[in-house]
């Protein structure tokens, strides 16, 4: 089995998908905190302009009003970036949407070390944040047909999702038709697995490449429920597995392979990497993944 090619770049991916569900449901409606024109519902908000909710740069609000909407038989959709989704506005996720009974879906942009503005900015920490609270899906989509797909998914989860958004121009790996978000083996072969999840998936792709025998690579896109069986099969098959994220190494994927080894037992070394007990450093995508080793170079070196 061989590495996925970049099939096309489809333009703003989560606003098509957003619009659309917006046609076939009535009950959707979308929140933004003064940040329309960055996370891509802007399309939304000229079609359906009474159903979107412009609260301004008060995020904790924002997942207050989803809610009471929520409560009210609406199926709110709150979109912001990562960081201000959580760590800004965690105690109102927990009570006004965790604690049910009720469907929100949280779209939170700039994961990880996707901008160049640091601390503020990048959310390093949300998926740890996110796994934490009783009854929260958590989704890393790796390509344009999981955004889609992950807001699909979304809707008929009964309870919160959060999901890590992709926005602007976004590269399709997957075929569409009759895609299911589900753990798959993207690459076969080598001596060393990889277990990965949204843009690092593919980051881990570039690298297995570079080193004689390849590796496997298994993408994981929903954290949470974790697919601990599929991911415990896969990783059986080897001595060493290393695990890829855009995100911290504590907390979120690597955690969950680990817990995952652990609990059952399994004599699986396991080697973590993502952001380290840090803050990413600022600057470009490719200068912050050299500097944290998530390039192609830094990730081939761990699996040799």
């Amino acid at each position: 089995m061989s590495a996925l090619a970049v099939q096309e770049l489809v333009e703003a991916p989560f606003a098509r998908a957003l619009t659309a569900l917006g046609r076939a449901r009535e009950d959707v409606v979308v929140l933004s905190a003064d940040l329309s024109k960055y996370t891509d519902v802007l399309p939304f908000a000229d079609e359906f302009p009474d159903r979107f909710f412009q609260v301004g740069m008060a995020e904790a609000n924002m997942m207050g009003i989803a809610g009471g909407l929520a409560k009210a038989g609406y199926l709110p959709i709150a979109v912001t970036y990562g960081v201000f989704a959580t760590r800004r506005a965690y105690d109102q996720v927990a009570m006004a949407l965790a604690t049910g009974p009720s469907r929100a879906i949280v779209v939170a942009f700039l994961p990880g070390i996707t901008t160049p503005f640091r601390a503020t900015h990048q959310a390093i920490d949300d998926v740890a944040l996110m796994r934490a609270l009783p009854g929260m899906t958590v989704i890393d989509p790796a390509d344009a047909t999981e955004v889609d797909a992950a807001l699909g998914f979304a809707v008929s989860e009964p309870g919160p999702v959060y999901i890590r958004g992709l926005r602007g121009r976004v590269a399709r790996l997957f075929d569409p038709v009759g895609f299911r978000l589900e753990p798959r083996e993207l690459q076969s072969g080598g001596t060393v697995g990889v277990v990965a999840t949204g843009l690092a998936t593919g980051w881990a792709l570039e690298a297995a490449a570079a080193i004689d025998g390849g590796a496997s690579v298994l993408h994981v896109p929903v954290l949470k429920p974790f697919p601990a069986a599929q991911v415990a099969a896969f990783c059986s098959r080897f001595d060493r597995v290393v695990s890829v994220e855009n995100h911290s190494i504590s907390g979120g994927l690597g955690s969950a392979v680990a817990e995952t080894l652990a609990e059952g037992g399994m004599a699986v070394r396991l080697r973590r990497l993502g952001v380290p007990d840090q803050w990413a450093p600022a600057g470009s995508l490719d200068y912050i993944r050299h500097e944290l080793g998530l390039d192609a170079d830094g990730i081939a070196e761990a699996l040799r």
